[in-house]
Protein backbone atom coordinates (compact mmCIF):
# COMPACT_ATOMS: atom_id res chain seq x y z
CA UNK A 1 0.00 0.00 0.00
CA UNK A 2 1.32 3.44 -0.90
CA UNK A 3 2.32 5.85 1.83
CA UNK A 4 -0.12 8.47 0.51
CA UNK A 5 -2.95 5.90 0.66
CA UNK A 6 -2.01 5.03 4.22
CA UNK A 7 -2.03 8.70 5.15
CA UNK A 8 -5.40 9.25 3.46
CA UNK A 9 -6.98 6.29 5.28
CA UNK A 10 -5.46 7.34 8.59
CA UNK A 11 -6.67 10.93 8.20
CA UNK A 12 -10.14 9.80 7.07
CA UNK A 13 -10.51 7.52 10.08
CA UNK A 14 -9.10 10.18 12.42
CA UNK A 15 -11.56 12.76 11.11
CA UNK A 16 -14.51 10.37 11.59
CA UNK A 17 -13.45 9.62 15.14
CA UNK A 18 -12.87 13.31 15.84
CA UNK A 19 -16.26 14.33 14.45
CA UNK A 20 -18.01 11.61 16.43
CA UNK A 21 -16.18 12.56 19.61
CA UNK A 22 -16.96 16.25 19.16
CA UNK A 23 -20.55 15.34 18.22
CA UNK A 24 -20.94 13.36 21.42
CA UNK A 25 -19.61 16.33 23.36
CA UNK A 26 -21.95 18.65 21.45
CA UNK A 27 -24.93 16.39 22.23
CA UNK A 28 -24.04 16.51 25.91
CA UNK A 29 -23.86 20.31 25.86
CA UNK A 30 -27.06 20.69 23.82
CA UNK A 31 -28.93 18.24 26.04
CA UNK A 32 -27.81 20.07 29.14
CA UNK A 33 -28.80 23.45 27.69
CA UNK A 34 -32.21 22.16 26.60
CA UNK A 35 -32.82 20.67 30.01
CA UNK A 36 -31.92 23.95 31.71
CA UNK A 37 -34.27 25.82 29.41
CA UNK A 38 -37.04 23.31 30.02
CA UNK A 39 -36.53 23.41 33.78
CA UNK A 40 -36.71 27.19 33.76
CA UNK A 41 -40.01 27.02 31.85
CA UNK A 42 -41.42 24.42 34.22
CA UNK A 43 -40.52 26.46 37.29
CA UNK A 44 -41.88 29.65 35.74
CA UNK A 45 -45.14 27.94 34.77
CA UNK A 46 -45.53 26.43 38.24
CA UNK A 47 -45.02 29.83 39.85
CA UNK A 48 -47.62 31.38 37.56
CA UNK A 49 -50.19 28.64 38.35
CA UNK A 50 -49.94 28.92 42.15
CA UNK A 51 -52.64 31.69 42.54
CA UNK A 52 -55.20 29.75 40.47
CA UNK A 53 -54.38 26.53 42.34
CA UNK A 54 -54.78 28.28 45.72
CA UNK A 55 -58.14 29.73 44.70
CA UNK A 56 -59.31 26.35 43.39
CA UNK A 57 -58.51 24.72 46.72
CA UNK A 58 -60.33 27.49 48.59
CA UNK A 59 -63.46 27.20 46.48
CA UNK A 60 -63.44 23.44 46.72
CA UNK A 61 -63.13 23.63 50.53
CA UNK A 62 -66.05 26.17 50.59
CA UNK A 63 -68.15 23.74 48.56
CA UNK A 64 -68.83 26.10 45.68
CA UNK A 65 -68.94 23.78 42.66
CA UNK A 66 -69.68 26.28 39.94
CA UNK A 67 -66.96 28.69 41.00
CA UNK A 68 -64.48 25.86 41.45
CA UNK A 69 -65.26 24.52 37.96
CA UNK A 70 -64.58 27.90 36.45
CA UNK A 71 -61.33 28.23 38.39
CA UNK A 72 -60.31 24.70 37.34
CA UNK A 73 -60.81 25.57 33.65
CA UNK A 74 -58.83 28.73 34.17
CA UNK A 75 -56.03 26.71 35.77
CA UNK A 76 -55.94 24.30 32.83
CA UNK A 77 -55.96 27.10 30.31
CA UNK A 78 -53.02 28.76 32.05
CA UNK A 79 -51.02 25.50 31.92
CA UNK A 80 -51.10 25.57 28.08
CA UNK A 81 -49.14 22.57 26.70
CA UNK A 82 -47.91 21.34 30.08
CA UNK A 83 -49.57 18.88 32.37
CA UNK A 84 -51.01 19.95 35.72
CA UNK A 85 -51.89 17.87 38.75
CA UNK A 86 -53.27 19.54 41.88
CA UNK A 87 -53.57 17.18 44.82
CA UNK A 88 -55.84 18.57 47.54
CA UNK A 89 -57.14 17.16 50.82
CA UNK A 90 -60.40 15.99 49.30
CA UNK A 91 -59.81 15.79 45.52
CA UNK A 92 -57.19 15.64 42.80
CA UNK A 93 -57.42 17.77 39.66
CA UNK A 94 -55.49 16.69 36.53
CA UNK A 95 -55.18 17.98 33.00
CA UNK A 96 -52.70 17.92 30.14
CA UNK A 97 -49.90 15.43 29.27
CA UNK A 98 -48.58 13.69 32.36
CA UNK A 99 -47.79 10.20 33.66
CA UNK A 100 -50.65 8.00 34.79
CA UNK A 101 -51.90 7.90 38.36
CA UNK A 102 -50.13 4.56 38.85
CA UNK A 103 -46.70 6.07 38.18
CA UNK A 104 -45.15 6.95 41.53
CA UNK A 105 -44.07 10.53 42.08
CA UNK A 106 -41.36 11.68 44.45
CA UNK A 107 -42.49 12.96 47.82
CA UNK A 108 -41.35 16.45 46.93
CA UNK A 109 -39.64 18.00 43.89
CA UNK A 110 -38.67 21.54 44.65
CA UNK A 111 -36.18 21.29 41.78
CA UNK A 112 -37.18 19.75 38.45
CA UNK A 113 -36.72 16.00 38.26
CA UNK A 114 -37.36 13.38 35.60
CA UNK A 115 -40.28 10.99 35.87
CA UNK A 116 -40.42 8.04 33.48
CA UNK A 117 -43.33 5.89 32.41
CA UNK A 118 -42.29 3.26 29.91
CA UNK A 119 -40.56 4.94 26.97
CA UNK A 120 -41.87 8.40 27.86
CA UNK A 121 -40.44 10.84 30.34
CA UNK A 122 -41.36 14.22 31.85
CA UNK A 123 -39.60 16.95 33.72
CA UNK A 124 -41.67 17.84 36.74
CA UNK A 125 -41.59 20.19 39.69
CA UNK A 126 -43.88 20.43 42.75
CA UNK A 127 -45.05 23.46 44.69
CA UNK A 128 -46.92 23.47 48.02
CA UNK A 129 -50.14 25.47 47.83
CA UNK A 130 -51.99 26.88 50.87
CA UNK A 131 -55.31 28.76 50.79
CA UNK A 132 -56.11 31.78 52.96
CA UNK A 133 -56.06 30.86 56.60
CA UNK A 134 -54.59 27.47 55.64
CA UNK A 135 -58.11 26.03 55.64
CA UNK A 136 -57.12 24.05 52.53
CA UNK A 137 -53.66 23.02 51.30
CA UNK A 138 -52.27 20.77 48.60
CA UNK A 139 -49.45 20.14 46.14
CA UNK A 140 -49.27 21.47 42.62
CA UNK A 141 -47.35 19.33 40.10
CA UNK A 142 -46.38 20.68 36.69
CA UNK A 143 -45.21 18.23 33.95
CA UNK A 144 -43.34 19.07 30.76
CA UNK A 145 -42.92 16.20 28.27
CA UNK A 146 -39.40 15.93 26.85
CA UNK A 147 -40.59 14.89 23.40
CA UNK A 148 -39.41 18.12 21.83
CA UNK A 149 -36.03 17.91 23.52
CA UNK A 150 -35.50 14.35 22.36
CA UNK A 151 -36.47 15.35 18.85
CA UNK A 152 -33.91 18.13 18.91
CA UNK A 153 -31.21 15.81 20.22
CA UNK A 154 -32.07 13.22 17.59
CA UNK A 155 -31.76 15.89 14.90
CA UNK A 156 -28.36 16.95 16.23
CA UNK A 157 -27.29 13.30 16.37
CA UNK A 158 -28.31 12.75 12.74
CA UNK A 159 -26.39 15.82 11.65
CA UNK A 160 -23.29 14.67 13.50
CA UNK A 161 -23.42 11.23 11.87
CA UNK A 162 -24.05 12.76 8.45
CA UNK A 163 -21.13 15.13 8.92
CA UNK A 164 -18.87 12.24 9.94
CA UNK A 165 -19.87 10.15 6.92
CA UNK A 166 -19.38 13.08 4.59
CA UNK A 167 -16.10 14.18 6.19
CA UNK A 168 -14.51 10.72 5.92
CA UNK A 169 -14.18 10.53 2.10
CA UNK A 170 -13.59 14.25 1.67
CA UNK A 171 -10.84 14.37 4.28
CA UNK A 172 -9.34 11.16 2.87
CA UNK A 173 -9.20 12.62 -0.64
CA UNK A 174 -7.81 15.90 0.64
CA UNK A 175 -5.21 14.10 2.78
CA UNK A 176 -4.26 11.87 -0.16
CA UNK A 177 -3.65 14.90 -2.34
CA UNK A 178 -1.66 16.72 0.31
CA UNK A 179 0.31 13.56 1.17
CA UNK A 180 1.05 12.95 -2.51
CA UNK A 181 2.60 16.40 -2.75
CA UNK A 182 4.42 16.03 0.56
CA UNK A 183 6.08 12.74 -0.39
CA UNK A 184 7.07 13.89 -3.86
CA UNK A 185 10.69 14.47 -2.70
CA UNK A 186 10.68 10.92 -1.33
CA UNK A 187 9.54 9.58 -4.69
CA UNK A 188 12.32 11.47 -6.45
CA UNK A 189 14.81 10.03 -4.00
CA UNK A 190 13.45 6.54 -4.63
CA UNK A 191 13.78 6.96 -8.40
CA UNK A 192 17.35 8.20 -8.05
CA UNK A 193 18.29 5.37 -5.71
CA UNK A 194 16.58 2.78 -7.94
CA UNK A 195 18.61 3.98 -10.93
CA UNK A 196 21.92 3.27 -9.20
CA UNK A 197 23.69 0.05 -10.11
CA UNK A 198 27.30 -0.25 -8.86
CA UNK A 199 27.85 -3.13 -11.29
CA UNK A 200 27.13 -1.03 -14.38
CA UNK A 201 27.96 2.56 -13.51
CA UNK A 202 30.21 4.44 -11.07
CA UNK A 203 27.48 7.07 -10.61
CA UNK A 204 26.43 7.59 -7.02
CA UNK A 205 23.50 9.22 -5.26
CA UNK A 206 23.53 13.01 -5.42
CA UNK A 207 20.84 14.57 -3.26
CA UNK A 208 19.94 18.23 -3.13
CA UNK A 209 18.32 19.39 0.15
CA UNK A 210 14.55 19.56 -0.12
CA UNK A 211 13.75 21.21 3.19
CA UNK A 212 11.92 18.08 4.34
CA UNK A 213 14.04 16.88 7.24
CA UNK A 214 12.99 13.24 7.08
CA UNK A 215 13.76 12.99 3.35
CA UNK A 216 17.08 14.77 3.73
CA UNK A 217 18.02 12.53 6.66
CA UNK A 218 17.09 9.44 4.66
CA UNK A 219 19.16 10.66 1.71
CA UNK A 220 22.14 11.28 3.97
CA UNK A 221 21.77 7.78 5.40
CA UNK A 222 21.61 6.28 1.91
CA UNK A 223 24.71 8.21 0.85
CA UNK A 224 26.55 6.95 3.93
CA UNK A 225 25.45 3.36 3.30
CA UNK A 226 26.48 3.54 -0.36
CA UNK A 227 29.83 5.09 0.58
CA UNK A 228 30.43 2.27 3.04
CA UNK A 229 29.42 -0.21 0.39
CA UNK A 230 31.92 1.29 -2.04
CA UNK A 231 34.58 1.22 0.63
CA UNK A 232 33.89 -2.42 1.40
CA UNK A 233 33.96 -3.28 -2.30
CA UNK A 234 37.37 -1.62 -2.60
CA UNK A 235 38.62 -3.35 0.53
CA UNK A 236 37.31 -6.70 -0.73
CA UNK A 237 39.07 -6.16 -4.05
CA UNK A 238 42.26 -5.24 -2.21
CA UNK A 239 41.93 -8.31 -0.02
CA UNK A 240 41.49 -10.47 -3.12
CA UNK A 241 44.52 -8.84 -4.76
CA UNK A 242 46.48 -9.40 -1.57
CA UNK A 243 45.52 -13.07 -1.48
CA UNK A 244 46.52 -13.49 -5.12
CA UNK A 245 49.79 -11.66 -4.54
CA UNK A 246 50.48 -13.76 -1.45
CA UNK A 247 50.03 -16.91 -3.49
CA UNK A 248 52.17 -15.60 -6.35
CA UNK A 249 54.93 -14.25 -4.09
CA UNK A 250 54.98 -17.35 -1.95
CA UNK A 251 55.18 -19.69 -4.93
CA UNK A 252 57.94 -17.58 -6.50
CA UNK A 253 60.05 -16.94 -3.41
CA UNK A 254 59.64 -20.39 -1.90
CA UNK A 255 60.62 -22.19 -5.09
CA UNK A 256 64.41 -21.67 -4.71
CA UNK A 257 64.75 -22.68 -1.02
CA UNK A 258 62.43 -25.62 -1.54
CA UNK A 259 64.42 -26.84 -4.54
CA UNK A 260 67.64 -26.43 -2.54
CA UNK A 261 66.16 -28.37 0.36
CA UNK A 262 64.97 -31.06 -2.04
CA UNK A 263 68.44 -31.35 -3.53
CA UNK A 264 70.04 -31.69 -0.11
CA UNK A 265 67.47 -34.31 0.90
CA UNK A 266 68.22 -36.25 -2.31
CA UNK A 267 71.92 -36.16 -1.45
CA UNK A 268 71.24 -37.53 2.02
CA UNK A 269 68.95 -40.22 0.64
CA UNK A 270 71.14 -41.36 -2.26
CA UNK A 271 74.41 -41.24 -0.32
CA UNK A 272 73.90 -42.83 3.08
CA UNK A 273 77.65 -43.40 3.31
CA UNK A 274 78.36 -39.64 3.04
CA UNK A 275 81.24 -38.64 5.35
CA UNK A 276 80.27 -36.88 8.55
CA UNK A 277 81.75 -33.47 7.62
CA UNK A 278 79.86 -33.46 4.32
CA UNK A 279 76.68 -34.68 6.00
CA UNK A 280 76.95 -31.91 8.60
CA UNK A 281 77.37 -29.31 5.85
CA UNK A 282 74.26 -30.59 4.05
CA UNK A 283 72.27 -30.58 7.28
CA UNK A 284 73.44 -27.04 8.00
CA UNK A 285 72.21 -25.95 4.58
CA UNK A 286 68.85 -27.58 5.32
CA UNK A 287 68.53 -25.72 8.61
CA UNK A 288 69.40 -22.38 6.99
CA UNK A 289 66.89 -22.90 4.20
CA UNK A 290 64.26 -23.94 6.75
CA UNK A 291 64.84 -20.77 8.77
CA UNK A 292 64.66 -18.74 5.57
CA UNK A 293 61.32 -20.33 4.67
CA UNK A 294 59.89 -19.62 8.08
CA UNK A 295 61.12 -16.03 8.03
CA UNK A 296 59.73 -15.46 4.54
CA UNK A 297 56.30 -16.78 5.47
CA UNK A 298 56.20 -14.63 8.60
CA UNK A 299 57.19 -11.53 6.62
CA UNK A 300 54.60 -12.23 3.92
CA UNK A 301 51.92 -12.62 6.56
CA UNK A 302 52.86 -9.32 8.23
CA UNK A 303 52.91 -7.51 4.89
CA UNK A 304 49.40 -8.83 4.15
CA UNK A 305 48.16 -7.70 7.58
CA UNK A 306 49.38 -4.17 6.86
CA UNK A 307 47.43 -4.10 3.60
CA UNK A 308 44.21 -5.22 5.29
CA UNK A 309 44.21 -3.44 8.68
CA UNK A 310 41.16 -1.22 9.35
CA UNK A 311 40.97 2.23 10.94
CA UNK A 312 39.05 0.77 13.91
CA UNK A 313 42.30 -0.93 15.01
CA UNK A 314 43.99 2.43 15.64
CA UNK A 315 44.22 3.80 19.18
CA UNK A 316 46.37 6.14 21.27
CA UNK A 317 49.79 4.52 21.90
CA UNK A 318 53.05 5.52 23.58
CA UNK A 319 55.71 5.21 20.87
CA UNK A 320 58.60 5.28 23.33
CA UNK A 321 57.04 2.45 25.34
CA UNK A 322 56.72 0.31 22.21
CA UNK A 323 60.35 1.08 21.30
CA UNK A 324 61.50 0.05 24.78
CA UNK A 325 59.68 -3.31 24.52
CA UNK A 326 61.15 -3.97 21.07
CA UNK A 327 64.68 -3.16 22.31
CA UNK A 328 64.25 -5.50 25.28
CA UNK A 329 63.43 -8.39 22.91
CA UNK A 330 66.31 -7.46 20.60
CA UNK A 331 68.75 -7.53 23.53
CA UNK A 332 67.61 -11.02 24.44
CA UNK A 333 68.12 -12.27 20.87
CA UNK A 334 71.53 -10.52 20.55
CA UNK A 335 73.12 -10.43 24.02
CA UNK A 336 76.43 -9.04 22.76
CA UNK A 337 74.96 -6.05 20.97
CA UNK A 338 74.83 -2.59 22.43
CA UNK A 339 71.41 -1.00 22.03
CA UNK A 340 70.48 2.34 23.60
CA UNK A 341 67.21 4.31 23.62
CA UNK A 342 66.84 8.08 23.86
CA UNK A 343 63.43 9.65 24.44
CA UNK A 344 64.36 13.06 25.83
CA UNK A 345 62.95 14.58 29.00
CA UNK A 346 59.41 13.97 30.15
CA UNK A 347 56.88 11.41 28.98
CA UNK A 348 57.34 9.68 25.65
CA UNK A 349 55.47 10.95 22.57
CA UNK A 350 52.04 9.49 21.91
CA UNK A 351 50.05 9.19 18.71
CA UNK A 352 46.96 7.55 17.26
CA UNK A 353 48.36 4.41 15.65
CA UNK A 354 48.08 0.69 15.04
CA UNK A 355 50.19 -0.68 17.86
CA UNK A 356 51.21 -4.00 16.16
CA UNK A 357 52.33 -1.99 13.12
CA UNK A 358 54.52 0.37 15.17
CA UNK A 359 56.03 -2.63 16.94
CA UNK A 360 56.68 -4.29 13.57
CA UNK A 361 58.41 -1.11 12.40
CA UNK A 362 60.80 -1.12 15.40
CA UNK A 363 61.43 -4.88 15.21
CA UNK A 364 62.54 -4.73 11.58
CA UNK A 365 64.64 -1.60 11.99
CA UNK A 366 66.43 -3.23 14.92
CA UNK A 367 66.84 -6.55 13.05
CA UNK A 368 68.30 -4.69 10.09
CA UNK A 369 70.71 -2.72 12.30
CA UNK A 370 71.84 -5.82 14.21
CA UNK A 371 72.42 -7.75 10.98
CA UNK A 372 74.25 -5.01 9.08
CA UNK A 373 75.42 -2.53 11.67
CA UNK A 374 78.47 -4.30 13.06
CA UNK A 375 81.60 -2.28 13.45
CA UNK A 376 85.21 -3.29 12.82
CA UNK A 377 85.28 -5.28 16.07
CA UNK A 378 82.31 -7.39 14.92
CA UNK A 379 79.95 -5.98 17.58
CA UNK A 380 76.74 -4.21 16.70
CA UNK A 381 76.14 -0.79 18.21
CA UNK A 382 72.63 0.59 17.72
CA UNK A 383 71.24 3.92 18.92
CA UNK A 384 67.46 4.41 18.88
CA UNK A 385 65.89 7.83 19.35
CA UNK A 386 62.16 8.65 19.74
CA UNK A 387 61.31 12.33 20.01
CA UNK A 388 58.57 14.82 19.30
CA UNK A 389 59.42 17.05 16.34
CA UNK A 390 56.80 19.75 16.16
CA UNK A 391 53.52 17.98 15.45
CA UNK A 392 55.22 14.75 14.34
CA UNK A 393 56.94 11.82 16.04
CA UNK A 394 60.53 11.38 14.85
CA UNK A 395 62.20 7.95 15.08
CA UNK A 396 65.88 7.43 14.20
CA UNK A 397 67.94 4.23 14.27
CA UNK A 398 71.75 4.58 13.91
CA UNK A 399 74.27 1.80 13.51
CA UNK A 400 78.08 1.57 13.06
CA UNK A 401 78.14 -0.66 10.01
CA UNK A 402 79.39 0.04 6.49
CA UNK A 403 76.38 2.23 5.73
CA UNK A 404 74.12 2.37 2.68
CA UNK A 405 75.53 3.63 -0.63
CA UNK A 406 73.75 6.73 -1.84
CA UNK A 407 72.76 5.15 -5.15
CA UNK A 408 71.00 2.22 -3.45
CA UNK A 409 69.15 4.03 -0.65
CA UNK A 410 65.88 3.97 -2.57
CA UNK A 411 66.35 0.41 -3.78
CA UNK A 412 66.67 -1.16 -0.34
CA UNK A 413 62.98 -0.56 0.31
CA UNK A 414 61.91 -2.56 -2.74
CA UNK A 415 60.05 -5.78 -2.15
CA UNK A 416 62.31 -8.87 -2.28
CA UNK A 417 65.40 -6.77 -3.01
CA UNK A 418 68.46 -8.48 -1.54
CA UNK A 419 72.12 -7.68 -1.44
CA UNK A 420 74.72 -10.06 -2.85
CA UNK A 421 75.42 -11.65 0.53
CA UNK A 422 71.90 -11.40 1.96
CA UNK A 423 70.22 -14.44 3.45
CA UNK A 424 67.09 -12.66 4.63
CA UNK A 425 63.58 -12.58 3.23
CA UNK A 426 63.95 -9.27 1.42
CA UNK A 427 60.87 -7.86 3.17
CA UNK A 428 62.12 -6.32 6.40
CA UNK A 429 62.56 -2.75 5.24
CA UNK A 430 59.52 -3.13 2.98
CA UNK A 431 57.51 -3.68 6.15
CA UNK A 432 59.07 -0.56 7.69
CA UNK A 433 58.12 1.52 4.64
CA UNK A 434 54.65 0.00 4.59
CA UNK A 435 53.96 0.87 8.25
CA UNK A 436 55.33 4.39 7.81
CA UNK A 437 52.99 4.97 4.85
CA UNK A 438 50.09 3.29 6.68
CA UNK A 439 50.45 5.89 9.46
CA UNK A 440 50.77 8.77 7.00
CA UNK A 441 54.52 9.12 7.47
CA UNK A 442 57.78 8.60 5.57
CA UNK A 443 61.00 6.62 5.97
CA UNK A 444 64.38 7.32 4.46
CA UNK A 445 67.90 5.92 4.68
CA UNK A 446 71.00 8.10 5.03
CA UNK A 447 74.44 8.32 6.48
CA UNK A 448 74.95 7.91 10.21
CA UNK A 449 76.61 10.30 12.61
CA UNK A 450 79.87 11.77 11.36
CA UNK A 451 79.26 9.99 8.06
CA UNK A 452 79.80 6.54 9.59
CA UNK A 453 77.26 3.75 9.49
CA UNK A 454 73.65 4.18 8.47
CA UNK A 455 70.71 6.13 9.82
CA UNK A 456 67.08 5.27 9.16
CA UNK A 457 64.67 8.14 9.87
CA UNK A 458 60.94 7.62 10.25
CA UNK A 459 58.66 10.66 10.54
CA UNK A 460 55.08 10.00 11.66
CA UNK A 461 52.39 12.69 11.94
CA UNK A 462 51.22 12.95 15.54
CA UNK A 463 47.42 12.88 14.89
CA UNK A 464 47.62 9.70 12.79
CA UNK A 465 44.70 7.34 12.23
CA UNK A 466 44.11 8.31 8.58
CA UNK A 467 44.56 5.29 6.34
CA UNK A 468 45.83 5.79 2.77
CA UNK A 469 43.22 5.38 0.06
CA UNK A 470 45.30 2.82 -1.85
CA UNK A 471 47.18 0.08 -0.02
CA UNK A 472 48.80 -2.42 -2.35
CA UNK A 473 52.19 -2.99 -0.78
CA UNK A 474 51.78 -6.70 -1.22
CA UNK A 475 50.67 -6.50 -4.84
CA UNK A 476 52.84 -3.67 -6.18
CA UNK A 477 54.69 -1.42 -3.76
CA UNK A 478 55.97 1.97 -4.94
CA UNK A 479 59.57 2.10 -6.04
CA UNK A 480 60.65 4.66 -3.49
CA UNK A 481 59.11 2.88 -0.53
CA UNK A 482 59.62 -0.83 -1.10
CA UNK A 483 62.85 -2.52 -0.06
CA UNK A 484 64.82 -5.07 1.80
CA UNK A 485 65.61 -5.63 5.42
CA UNK A 486 69.04 -6.91 4.37
CA UNK A 487 71.42 -4.64 2.52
Amino acid sequence: MKLSTRIALAVGLAVVLLVLALGWLLLAFVGRDLQREEDAQVRARATALVPDARELLRLTAADRPKASDARERRLYDAALDMGVRLIGPDATFTAGPQPGASVPLPDRARKPVTVRAGERSWRTVSVSVHSAGHRASGTLWVFSPDTADRARLAAVRRRVVSTALLAAPLSGLLAGGVAGGAIRPLRRLRRRAAGLDPRLSPARLHHEPTGVREVDDLAATLETVLARYDEQVIRSAQALDTARSFSSAASHELRTPLMSMGTNLDILTEHPELPEPDRGEVLGDLRREHRRLLGLLVMLRELARGDLVEAESFRLVDVAEIADAAIADARRSAPGAGITLSTGAGAGPTMHAWEPGIRLLFDNLLANALAHGRGADGCAEVEVSVHRAGSAVLITVDDRGPGVPADTRAEIFRRFHRGPTSTGSGLGLTLVAQQAALHGGTVEAGAGRDGAGARFTVRLPAPGGELPRQRDWFASAPHEQVGDADR
